[in-house]
């Protein structure tokens, strides 16, 4: 692996895995859908140890498979960027800031739980986690749309009128966008033979 253009050794892109992913599980609130946008940016953006598309396809892996979203997605990653040995590496510094976490704050959460600072920092946090999960749907958005295939935009805008304007089932919807999405890949990739 490189960073900037210079080979890195196994045991620096190591610690790079374990340090990115437990700093960003350590200070990010809201879960998956904020911690993966943030993941992206770092490993397709700043790294460029996975393309756009690969990240995309991983989150979409991450998303149907059953567990939390954030440790599936930083294990996918882990293991696309340096195998089994990698996913450990992502899976340990993805779960240790929670579990560190999680074991102080019930230590304590009784006694703070009524304080007004502290209700007035969790609401402060709410909307921040709503704006970068805005920004990880628009710029998700923007690569299906720049791409001009028809078939990803009418899934994207389907699903989310399904979802949040008729009320079905958020787990219906993936699954019916899943087979969607397998069908039409199949077919492409038929298609394909036929014409080579």
């Amino acid at each position: 692996m490189k960073i900037k253009g210079k080979e890195i050794s196994k045991a620096r892109l190591f610690w790079i895995l374990f340090k990115s992913t437990f700093t960003l599980s350590a200070f990010t609130i809201g879960g998956g859908y904020v911690i993966v946008p943030l993941m992206r940016k770092l490993f397709v953006d700043k790294y460029q140890w996975i393309d756009e598309q690969e990240m995309l396809d991983l989150i979409a892996i991450a998303q149907a498979a059953p567990g939390v979203m954030a440790v599936n997605t930083s294990l996918l990653i882990g293991y696309k960027i340096a195998g089994v040995a990698g996913a450990l590496t992502t899976l340990l510094g993805t779960i240790l800031p929670p579990l560190i976490t999680l074991t102080i704050f019930s230590y304590i959460y009784g006694a703070i739980k009524d304080n007004i600072v502290i209700k007035t920092l969790f609401y402060g946090m709410s909307i921040g986690v709503a704006i970068v999960i805005l920004d990880a749907v628009v710029s998700m958005g923007k690569t299906i749309i720049i791409k001009k295939k028809i078939m990803p935009i009418i899934i994207m805008i389907g699903a989310f009128i399904l979802a949040y304007t008729v009320g079905i089932n958020i787990v219906l919807v993936i699954l019916a966008s899943a087979a969607v999405g397998i069908i039409t890949t199949l077919l492409s990739d038929r298609k394909k033979g036929a014409n080579s």
